[in-house]
């Protein structure tokens, strides 16, 4: 299992700065004028520490990936990573509207692809808290 996490340790910190493409990637220059100014700036800062929580998580992956497995801080610190992902994998069902890729080739690629990141993390977690070996 401790290969597993270190593979989304280096995965969530790749993840963590794709955030920086955000802005271009959206077209956010000429979105977030025909929204408030406090919009336009919890935009940003939401995605600035959405991207820093996700380095960080990270980080702890790679650096703590043992104690993270053998201590029972880890172990729960494992637990709320799965909570974590495992609602984000929800969202990418229930939250996100099937409008935003359906019939779009990219998009439909980009669905999946962040669909099995977020069933890969989530199952890496549920495994270390509930001792599952894979």
């Amino acid at each position: 299992m401790e290969l597993h996490l270190k593979i989304v340790g280096y995965m969530s910190i790749a993840l963590a700065f794709v955030h920086l493409i955000f802005p271009k990637q959206f077209n956010w220059k000429k979105e977030m004028p025909a929204i408030s100014l406090v919009n336009q700036q919890l935009m940003y800062v939401h995605t600035f520490f959405i991207a820093f929580v996700v380095l960080l998580i990270g980080m702890l992956c790679v650096c703590c990936s043992h104690d993270l497995i053998s201590t029972k801080l880890g172990n729960q610190v494992c637990f709320g990573l799965f909570l974590f992902w495992g609602m984000r994998l929800i969202f990418q069902f229930f939250v996100y509207s099937s409008k935003l890729w359906k019939g779009k080739m990219f998009e439909t690629i980009i669905h999946i692809i962040f669909s099995l990141i977020w069933i890969y993390f989530t199952a890496v977690f549920y495994g270390i808290y509930f001792k599952i070996e894979f």
